[in-house]
Formats: C-alpha cells, sequence, structure tokens
C-alpha cells in the first residue's frame, strides 16, 4: 500500500514541478524594453467594428438621418438603404458608401458620421485580463462619448473620454479576476493604460505581467514591468503599448 502511495505521489509531483516552475518564473518571457523597436501606426485611423454605435447625419435630410448599432455581422440599416457593410471601415469610408447609396434617392447627398459606444475590431482594441483594480475601464465594451467622425473630404479622431463601467469577472474594489477592453489611442504607453484601467488589484505580480502581441501575423508574448512603473517610477519599463495587444496580469504567490 505504501509503495503504491509513493508512486502516485511521485508521478504527480513529475506533472506538478514543471507547472510551479513556470508560475513562480513568470513563464521566462523575454523582456518588452521602452527602447524596443516597434512598428508604431504613424497615421492611425478608427475602424469601426461590431456593437459600435454610429450616428449618420445626412445635411437637409433630416428625416433620413439616424443612429444604427453594427451587428454582429458587421452592418448596418439605415432609411433608403439596408444591409450596408461598416466594419473594417473608417468613418470616412463608410460616410463615403453611404453616399453613393443615397444618391439614388437624394441629389447630391453630403454624409457626415460620428462613432459613440466604442467597441471596435479586435486588432485595434487593447485588452487586459487578471488582477486589476475595480476602477476605470469597461467589460464588454467602451463607454460613452464621441470623437470619430467621417464627413465628407476627411475624418480624425478626437477625443473620447468617460469609458463606463467596471465588472469583469467577479473583481471588485481589491482587485480580482477582470477582464476589459479600450479602443487603442495614438502614442499609448503601459503607464496611459494603468491609468485608465484603474491600477492593479491587491495580489497582482505586475512584474509577472506579459504582452501577446502580433509580429508578422505571429503571436509572440513579451514581459513587462508593470511593478517597476509604478513603484520605482522606472521609465524604462513605460513600453509602447499597440494596436491589437492583449496584456495579462498574474496573481501573485506567496
Amino acid at each position: 500500500m505504501t509503495e503504491v502511495f509513493w508512486v502516485s505521489f511521485l508521478n504527480n509531483i513529475k506533472w506538478a514541478l514543471p507547472l510551479l516552475v513556470v508560475l513562480l518564473t513568470g513563464c521566462g518571457y523575454p523582456q518588452l524594453d521602452e527602447e524596443e523597436d516597434a512598428v508604431i501606426p504613424t497615421d492611425y485611423t478608427y475602424i469601426i467594428g461590431p456593437g459600435d454605435s454610429v450616428s449618420i447625419f445626412v445635411w437637409g435630410n433630416p428625416d433620413i438621418s439616424t443612429t444604427a448599432t453594427v451587428r454582429p455581422d458587421g452592418k448596418i440599416t439605415i432609411p433608403l438603404a439596408e444591409d450596408l457593410l461598416a466594419s473594417g471601415k473608417t468613418p470616412s469610408q463608410l460616410a463615403r458608401v453611404m453616399e453613393k447609396e443615397l444618391s439614388k434617392y437624394v441629389r447630391d447627398p453630403q454624409v457626415v458620421i460620428m462613432v459613440s459606444g466604442f467597441e471596435g475590431v479586435y486588432s485595434q482594441q487593447i485588452r487586459i485580463i487578471g488582477q486589476l483594480s475595480g476602477g476605470g475601464g469597461s467589460s464588454g465594451g467602451f463607454g460613452g462619448g464621441s470623437g470619430v467622425s467621417g464627413v465628407s473630404g476627411g475624418g480624425g479622431i478626437g477625443s473620447s473620454s468617460g469609458f463606463s463601467g467596471g465588472g469583469g469577472f467577479g473583481g471588485s474594489g481589491g482587485g480580482g479576476f477582470s477582464a476589459k477592453a479600450f479602443p487603442y489611442k495614438k502614442d499609448m504607453t503601459l503607464l496611459d493604460l494603468m491609468i485608465q484601467v484603474g491600477g492593479l488589484g491587491q495580489y497582482a505580480d505586475g512584474n509577472k505581467a506579459s504582452i501577446i502581441r502580433k509580429i508578422d501575423g505571429e503571436a509572440q508574448h513579451f514581459g513587462i514591468r508593470i511593478d517597476d512603473l509604478i513603484d520605482d517610477a522606472d521609465l524604462s519599463a513605460n513600453v509602447k503599448i499597440l494596436p491589437g495587444d492583449i496584456v495579462i496580469i498574474p496573481e501573485a504567490f506567496f
């Protein structure tokens, strides 16, 4: 009986030890340095995605001006035009498509598009999951605010403020396992993200956090040092955040 016990115990240890080593060493990911070259978008423009609320203004035609939510299939329906593909387009591009459609019924339509209730496509979201504080952010979407527009002749990004909600998966106040998402903002850094998310949870191990980032179409894993950045003001840890980054915050083991 004793021999059977020890055989079973050793077999369990054989599988448990590698997992324990991975957890305690922070998985051994290469560190992402502040000086490291990154493909930072210089001409970033917001891309509409499913869940976005799109306000459509047709100059001189208030009866066909409307607000629509982009459906999961990426399309919207507006007066005089059904099932227009909005996802994957900039506000300006969508405005041009609508002008073409509406020109069948309206003489020389001029369309202005404003986006609010940002969701965006995954490739432009910043998603963060793990041990987070209860402040800031939004779980399952971005709060109100307006500031992404498409007008005849061009469009751009203004300010978007007041991300709503907090939520997550049982985390509140002192932390817990939570997931939040934010739209990418030009020149965003790790410190900007921490301010937006409201900081880490009580039991987070910030120096074992990591970023999953797509480089040349391949997902790669990098370590980041949030504790050094926040607790020690180590600006070398203030790495650039890029569209599509996923930040993972593990729990500390005591």
